[in-house]
């Protein structure tokens, strides 16, 4: 029969410290989404008040409503999921193909391409040659500038390169004794079997399309092309949000603000990325550990 041993009084104590800590780390990450949570669906004008910390005093759907009546959301939205899908699907298998590539002992030139890579890692031209760039390419004003210059990361073909050291050569030569060349191998050997890291990635720049307001600031005008994050920054904005209140009916526009409506923006644009997070989380565990373990 095993005996369970006794925890002594400096384990248990230890014990309810990290729990304690823990349970304190999840408060004070938890609860500033709870607050903005919280004040978003209460009156505009009573939340002026202050004292709403945990449920709202008077519930209200008018700042939603706000958000909603304005104009250009639902594009920005569209716009938003979008540049997400295409960008993500683009970045992954641009950056897989080069890292493939870059994994062949027989590639002339590869010890080039990753000391200049890395090179990259920590230098940048900065903002106004990259603003130059993009304009001689003619993307200004353009949806491709969401796709384009975000299909590679060199910091992700590291991870790729990672994974790809590892999968057995035998797999390879096998397909090309059936006369599968480097592209069929690659679509149809090398994806499949790279799942775990390809769903890493499309994580890693799935959240980066969603959550980037800095590229539709700098280098579109065009408010039919300006994604939902973009969208969030104008309304942010002091002025943006009065005019937004003031373009609303009377009876709407009594009980918002441009405090509240700022909140109900934030809660719509971060929602849909927050709710899927959680179910996908466990491939930023494993994209972390790729490489790391043998075996």
């Amino acid at each position: 029969m095993l005996m369970l041993k006794r925890k002594t009084a400096g384990e248990s104590v230890f014990d309810a410290v990290n729990i304690l800590g823990m349970l304190l780390i999840c408060f004070l990450t938890i609860y500033p989404i709870w607050y903005v949570l919280v004040n978003s669906f209460n009156d505009g004008q009573d939340a002026m008040r202050g004292g709403i910390y945990w449920w709202p005093r008077v519930f209200s759907f008018d700042s939603y409503q706000a958000v909603f009546a304005s104009p250009g959301i639902m594009t920005a939205m569209g716009v938003t999921v979008a540049k997400t899908v295409v960008g993500t699907a683009a970045h992954v298998f641009f950056t897989a193909m080069v890292a493939y590539a870059v994994s062949r002992k027989e590639l002339i030139g590869r010890n080039l391409y990753m000391t200049v890579g890395t090179i990259t890692l920590f230098f940048g031209g900065g903002l106004i040659p990259y603003y130059l760039l993009i304009r001689d390419l003619h993307l200004l004003d353009s949806f491709l500038v969401y796709i384009i210059p975000a299909m590679f990361s060199f910091f992700h073909l590291i991870i790729f390169l990672s994974f790809f050291r590892d999968i057995p050569e035998g797999l390879e030569e096998a397909a090309r004794i059936d006369g599968a060349n480097d592209l069929s191998i690659f679509c149809r050997i090398i994806i499949p079997v790279s799942m775990p890291v390809v769903a890493t990635i499309a994580l890693f720049h799935g959240v980066y399309q969603w959550n980037d307001y800095f590229t539709g600031m700098i280098y579109i005008n065009n408010q039919d092309l300006q994604p939902i994050q973009t969208f969030l920054y104008r309304v942010v904005a002091q002025s943006s949000s009065n005019q937004m209140v003031a373009a609303m009916p009377g009876g709407i526009s009594k009980s918002v603000t441009s405090q509240s409506v700022k909140l109900a923006t934030m809660v719509v644009t971060t929602a849909p990325i927050v709710f899927v997070y959680p179910f996908l989380q466990k491939y930023f565990v494993r994209g972390l550990m790729i490489g790391s373990i043998k075996g």
